[in-house]
């Protein structure tokens, strides 16, 4: 929580798999949580064989499914809203659109290849020209994190891009927090958020 006890807020840009866990995390642990998706996942091309836990899936499907997650966690997700700027305040961050201007405590840079908004952030590179991180995702610019392919020279894989966002989110809850925080659920926990709901 913030000084003025509302609650941390996070900015994801970016809706692939990377921003979605990112957020997710953040979101399901008291958070405030806002992404901008503009769907240009190259999940939409792909099939998932290769993803712990998933025999066969359709990168779409997929895609719709780890949405409904979020939204239903509570995540202000702002499908089609292009984020044009981001910049360092002295309270945190401010992100702008084409319709608006938010603020947020942390920013995590989820754009795929595109590595323009972490530029102009002022985020180190590596030699191979991605956005250098340390091992908990965040960049050289404090509170700022960055995820998925932005951060990696060829990697674009489901399964890497959703474990980096979910060690940024956790990161950013282990700060907040003043520990090392855990996301680990048991079975009473689903009984609890999904009620009979529950998969067998």
């Amino acid at each position: 929580m913030t000084a003025d006890d509302e609650p941390t807020s996070v900015i994801v840009v970016g809706g692939g798999p990377a921003g979605l866990s990112a957020a997710l995390f953040a979101v399901k642990n008291g958070l405030e949580a806002t992404v901008f998706d503009g769907d240009e996942t190259w999940m939409h091309k792909a099939h998932l064989f290769n993803y712990l836990g998933i025999g066969s899936v359709g990168g779409s499907e997929f895609m719709a499914t780890a949405r409904q997650q979020v939204d239903d966690f509570g995540a202000d997700r702002h499908q089609g809203e292009e984020v044009t700027s981001v910049a360092s305040t002295d309270d945190g961050f401010t992100v702008e659109t084409e319709d608006d201007e938010y603020e947020a405590d942390y920013v995590v840079i989820a754009t795929g290849a595109n590595r323009e908004l972490a530029k102009e952030l002022g985020c180190d590179f590596t030699d191979e020209d991605v956005v250098d991180v340390d091992v908990d995702m965040e960049t050289s610019v404090e509170d700022a994190y960055a995820v998925g392919a932005v951060v990696r020279p060829e990697e674009w894989q489901a399964a890497i891009a959703v474990g980096d966002g979910a060690a940024a989110a956790l990161n950013i809850l282990s700060k907040e927090k003043g520990e090392r925080y855990h996301d680990f659920d048991v079975p009473a926990d689903a009984e609890r958020v999904f009620g009979e709901h529950v998969a067998e």
